[in-house]
């Protein structure tokens, strides 16, 4: 994904140069610098789900009889 998105960001530099569109240009280096820093919407890691950590104790089991 990232030398897709490398690649799309080269394209859309390129072309915008060629044509002299400044405002493309921006577009393109901010695609073109995504997947060169590895970071993307979330950020370096941003997407990334807390670890659930256990500290609970075993608790002892008492049972009742029913009768």
């Amino acid at each position: 994904m990232r030398f897709a998105r490398l690649g799309l960001g080269i394209a859309i530099l390129v072309q915008s140069i060629v044509s002299r569109d400044w405002t493309m240009v921006v577009l393109g280096v901010l695609l073109t610098g995504m997947p060169i820093f590895n970071i993307g919407c979330c950020g370096v890691g941003g997407c990334t789900s807390p670890v659930k950590t256990n500290v609970e104790t075993k608790k002892d089991i008492t049972y009742e009889e029913v009768v």
